[in-house]
């Protein structure tokens, strides 16, 4: 959902999948303006920057063409560019991974930055800022958007790296010349010919969120095409003329169910063919000369299409609900405020440069147990094998090596492989030790099987700790316990269970 993972190609270029935008007045100092993407959902602690992609950030000069139900904005051809390029990793004096970058700035200059250094990189003039880094993702999807039904944080513990701009807004930006803009982030490859197809222009690119995973890829839309993929080969700021009929087609269907799924019809057909005309143009809006807060995002463009002046800065900061901010747009036109299953991201920002949060590094854990009418050395002999087959999910176990440090490769019944070395094993006390090493999207990983006595039968324990990587920690958390309850069910009908 969000931007996160909005297509096939992105799918396969996680360091290329831009994930959100944010456009918001410094905490800090009300005179600069913060620009910010994320890229790599679900990024591990060891995630990095691509050495051959260009991150950029382009913001332009916007007018309020017209208002109420031909309500349209209109972009300067003049833009701003901040753009990022990172080296190859390279190794500091104590041996430790470290990543440079430069970010080029709109007027030519170059700034130098360490990846995940806080502090950022100052120019000399003092007037720009920037960052790069691993750090929690500020985004939270707290529903099911194929049912609207409330869901816990479905990003929690998650997290992306960021790059971040602070820069002195009124030697940046000039807002004597007028203070609306808008903002677009893309990944562009490196350009390489090619005798039997085009060259990718860019592999992603994002305005305001969830245009992809939200209004043009509807869940609730069956039997139409993914035109995601299509969507983000476009040019920011000048969506293909040839192609612009099919992107409003799709927006003002998608708008159109998005509307009844209360049951109530709130936009009428004019409205939401504006509403659908106005996202077409897919930047993100921002006022300088207003203020911009947690809930003004979207608030330019849904005044414009309701013929009134605009209030606030509209723009996105780190703490704004964006989804729910939409979805009610979308679902009720703001009758009725949509509050999905979290208030908050994992981590909420801060008031302090770099403004996103530090990374996730909790374990998390997953844990299961079963109470068998069986002796523990009973349970233990079947269990207690490293090799063993047991497991209901397992088609085949293969050994490599013998005793503690032996590897065992586990072939799931649906053609997965599993890969875990044995760190301890102590029979006596019917207790085994391990960590995973390939097949699942983790690092850190350790789990543990032990079996108890107790009673007159004992008590299978068996638990897991570990970081998620590539995947959310939700969808890792599902995995492993269906691993985990499959097979502790499978030995109640081996030796029953306690009375």
């Amino acid at each position: 959902m969000s931007d996160h993972v909005d297509g096939p190609r992105q799918i396969g270029d996680a360091a290329a999948d831009l994930s959100d935008l944010f456009a918001f007045t410094s905490p800090e100092n009300p005179a600069h303006t913060v620009l910010a993407a994320c890229v790599f959902p679900s990024a591990g602690e060891d995630a990095i920057f691509s050495n051959i992609i260009d991150y950029s950030i382009a913001v332009r000069r916007v007018t309020v063409a017209s208002v109420g139900n031909s309500a349209k904005f209109q972009p300067a051809d003049d833009e701003s560019r901040f753009s990022f390029r990172f080296e190859t990793l390279k190794r500091d004096a104590a041996g430790n991974a470290i990543q440079h970058g430069v970010c080029k700035l709109p007027d030519g200059r170059e700034l130098s930055l360490t990846v995940n250094d806080e502090k950022g990189s100052w120019t000399p003039e003092g007037d720009v800022r920037v960052f790069a880094g691993l750090r929690s993702d500020p985004f939270y999807l707290a529903w099911d958007a194929a049912e609207l039904k409330r869901l816990p944080n479905l990003l929690q513990h998650t997290n992306v790296l960021c790059m971040v701009v602070e820069f002195d807004t009124r030697r940046v930006l000039d807002p004597t010349k007028g203070s609306l803009f808008g903002a677009a982030a893309e990944t562009v490859p490196p350009q390489q010919r090619s005798l039997i197809a085009p060259a990718v222009p860019r592999i992603d690119w994002i305005g305001r969120p969830e245009q992809t995973n939200i209004r043009l890829y509807n869940p609730a839309l069956v039997g139409i095409d993914d035109l995601r993929d299509l969507w983000n080969q476009q040019t920011p700021f000048a969506i293909s003329k040839e192609l612009q009929p099919l992107f409003l087609q799709r927006l003002k269907e998608s708008l159109a169910d998005w509307d009844m799924r209360d049951g109530k019809a709130d936009w009428t057909p004019e409205a939401l063919a504006a509403s659908a005309n106005v996202f077409l143009d897919d930047f993100l809006l921002f006022d300088v000369a207003k203020p911009i807060n947690d809930d003004s995002h979207l608030e330019i463009e849904k005044s414009t299409i309701n013929g009134l002046p605009y209030q606030t800065g509209g723009g996105r900061t780190v703490d704004a609900n964006s989804i729910d901010i939409l979805l009610t747009w979308l679902v009720n036109r703001d009758r009725e405020f949509l509050q999905g299953g979290a208030t908050g991201a994992t981590k909420p920002g801060m008031k302090v440069f770099p403004y996103f949060a530090t990374p996730n590094t909790e374990l998390q854990t997953v844990a299961d147990s079963v109470e068998l009418a069986a002796s523990p050395e009973e349970v233990w002999t079947l269990i207690g094998q490293f090799g063993g087959a047991w497991h209901p999910l397992t088609a085949r176990v293969n050994l490599t090596g013998a005793g503690i440090g032996q590897l065992r490769t586990i072939q799931t019944l649906d053609g997965q492989q599993i890969v875990e070395r044995l760190e301890a094993m102590d029979d006596a006390k019917r207790f085994l030790r391990y960590t995973n090493i390939a097949g699942l999207a983790v690092s850190h990983y350790t789990g543990t099987l032990e079996v108890k006595p107790k009673g007159s039968g004992c008590v299978v324990d068996w638990r897991a700790q570990f970081l998620a990587t590539d995947k959310t920690d939700r969808a890792v958390k599902v995995r492993v316990s269906t691993l985990f309850k499959t097979g502790l069910e499978s030995l109640k009908s081996r030796f029953g269970v306690t009375k």
